[in-house]
């Protein structure tokens, strides 16, 4: 390959000539030491280079060699259980290479193991015609996940030969007659992660993501598919709650991005994700996790290359017909990492200095999310890929261009209040300020799969705090005592809401995940004691406190420490409800 020459350094922003029969996002090698850079802009013979390493020392004059290839990802069996960098490398191999603790300069480590042997075992067989994304055989890559080896999007043809044994990802396992002749298939994909991978078709997300929060499956559900936003300001609890989705959502692959978070703050993810047990499959969480840790101390041009290496992974998960959950902590700093690389290309500022094309970004990024039908002969093959990106708005103002420009492709808002986590309410989501635009879908699934009265009863308990913040400013200037009877059955009724059903104890193991079917009878149990309590707080000159200190109240307060499926003990407690207040009756 011809060499090129630097002309200009600016931080990660590197300008060499030379380059003109260079390519867009073509990856480059930047100096002596070989710095991986990408090309993000060409002007005649000048490129405009987005360099993912540290650049101080580099000077006009040093070498820059074209490489002929995009930014993509290595693809194949070994993804799972793997702590990559922004740009693919396993943060182990490097610590190896580097023997050190920080990430030394110039270290190119493959993203895959290319000499471990992995049983492959054929599905199809020869003879079969195959197109793009038909599976040719698996792997069992973790006791969890059975990785299906796909044949490339863009081939078709028929199969001549396929192999089975231990083999690597480089070795041949199939040989495919198509109409350019013959094509060796590995169980080893490249992909470019600026391209969104191929699918038949896409499909109306019709299934709940349940992720045992109450607050999040109950009153603002996202579906398998979907894109969510968590914003909030700092110490509100972003991070906490993408764990804790990581944890315990039903998807089957988890995708982490830790994409410019503090330093301290991802060493905690990464010593505590390798120790979290499944509680689906009390196996370890990492089996069917891919992390991607870019910290705020790396090189900033990597922080948006991390977010498109792990949708990528994530898609290709997705092919193999498996319902994945991508997690990216914090947008804001892969948005602040587009702003400082617009400004030291000197392109005009749009809102707060950030570029203008953020919008189309990350309309882009979040856009790759979908319920699909997966590539293939197969029809009935489908996947899902849903994304929950957390953002951090300056000061907790949702005013802010990035918070305002994901809400405009995200379908589900989940707004973190410090005024809630400073009372440490946890989760501290705001119930009146968040929203989900997938309640249609939810309610043909849970009125058919739960109960047939299930939306009714998140209505009501929706519709009671609405009303309690409302009497919220009344009871401030004269106190509770001179609200009327119904009135403080509504403040009554719409504090067991909060208390005993919104607020979630992370670490205790009964409270930490409750099911579809548990959250019901919890609501459903609060809103029972409103309507039949309506029954008799309409009697003249009714004693509210006789109400308030019936005995069963002490049993609702504890109803969500009761474990899964003893529906029973919820029973008991709906009868002691309707004779309890019944008994009050004049």
């Amino acid at each position: 390959m011809s060499q090129s020459k630097i002309t200009k350094v600016a931080g990660p922003l590197v300008v060499a000539n030379g380059m003109k029969d260079a390519k867009m996002f073509e990856v480059v090698r930047v100096s002596k030491e070989n710095l991986i850079g990408e090309v993000i802009e060409l002007h005649g013979d000048d490129a405009s280079i987005q360099v993912y390493e540290d650049t101080s020392g580099i000077g006009p004059g040093e070498p820059v060699e074209k490489t002929g290839q995009t930014m993509s990802v290595e693809l194949g069996p070994g993804l799972l259980q793997q702590i990559y960098d922004g740009i693919q490398r396993p943060l182990e191999l490097i610590e190896k290479k580097a023997q050190s603790s920080y990430i030394s300069r110039g270290i190119d480590v493959p993203g895959l193991d290319h000499d471990k042997k992995w049983e492959f075992k054929p599905v199809a067989k020869a003879g079969d015609k195959v197109v793009g994304g038909d599976i040719l055989g698996e792997v069992d890559e973790t006791t969890l996940i059975t990785h299906k080896v796909m044949v490339p999007p863009e081939m078709k043809g028929t199969v001549k030969s396929i192999e089975s044994g231990n083999l690597t990802i480089d070795e041949v396992v199939a040989v495919i007659e198509t109409d350019k002749g013959e094509e060796k298939v590995t169980m080893l994909q490249k992909w470019p992660i600026r391209v969104a991978r191929p699918f038949n078709s896409q499909k109306d997300p019709s299934v709940p993501l349940v992720t045992g929060t109450r607050i999040l499956d109950t009153l603002f559900p996202i579906m398998k598919g979907g894109a969510g936003a968590i914003p909030g300001p700092f110490g509100a609890g972003k991070t906490v709650t993408q764990q804790t989705l990581a944890k315990y959502c039903d998807a089957q692959v988890i995708i982490y991005i830790g994409c410019g978070e503090r330093g301290n703050e991802m060493t905690d993810v990464l010593m505590e994700f390798p120790e979290l047990i499944d509680p689906h499959t009390n196996e370890p969480l990492m089996k069917r996790t891919c992390m991607i840790a870019n910290t705020s101390n790396m090189p900033v041009a990597a922080r948006e290359a991390s977010v498109y290496t792990g949708i990528t992974i994530a898609e290709y998960y997705r092919d193999m017909g498996y319902n994945v959950a991508l997690m990216a902590d914090s947008t804001s700093r892969w948005a602040e990492a587009m702003r400082e690389m617009s400004g030291r290309l000197e392109e005009m500022p749009g809102e707060e200095g950030y570029p203008a094309y953020l919008g189309s970004r990350t309309a882009g990024f979040y856009e790759r999310a979908g319920y699909v039908q997966c590539l293939g002969s197969d029809k009935e093959r489908e996947g899902s890929l849903t994304v929950v990106g957390a953002v951090s708005p300056p000061g907790g103002d949702f005013s802010e261009p990035v918070t305002q420009n994901t809400l405009r492709v995200t379908k589900v808002f989940w707004a973190l209040d410090a005024k809630l986590a400073n009372k440490r309410h946890f989760p501290s989501i705001n119930w009146l300020q968040s929203y989900s635009l997938y309640l249609e879908n939810m309610k043909k699934y849970a009125n058919k799969e739960i109960a047939e009265d299930y939306m009714e009863v998140r209505e009501m308990a929706s519709s009671l705090l609405q009303e309690e913040s409302k009497l919220e400013e009344i009871v401030r200037l004269v106190g509770a005592d001179s609200l009327s009877p119904k009135e403080q059955l509504v403040l009554e009724t719409a504090k067991a809401i909060r208390e005993d059903f919104l607020f979630q104890n992370a670490f205790d193991k009964v409270d930490a995940y409750t099911s579809l079917q548990k959250q019901y009878r919890i609501l459903r149990m609060i809103t029972r004691f409103y309507k039949k309590s309506q029954e008799v707080v309409d009697q003249d000159e009714f004693d509210f406190d006789k109400l308030r200190k019936i005995p069963v109240r002490e049993k609702m307060v504890k109803a969500h420490f009761i474990e899964e499926n003893k529906w029973e003990e919820f029973d008991e407690i709906e009868r002691e409800i309707e004779e309890q207040i019944s008994a009050l009756k004049s």
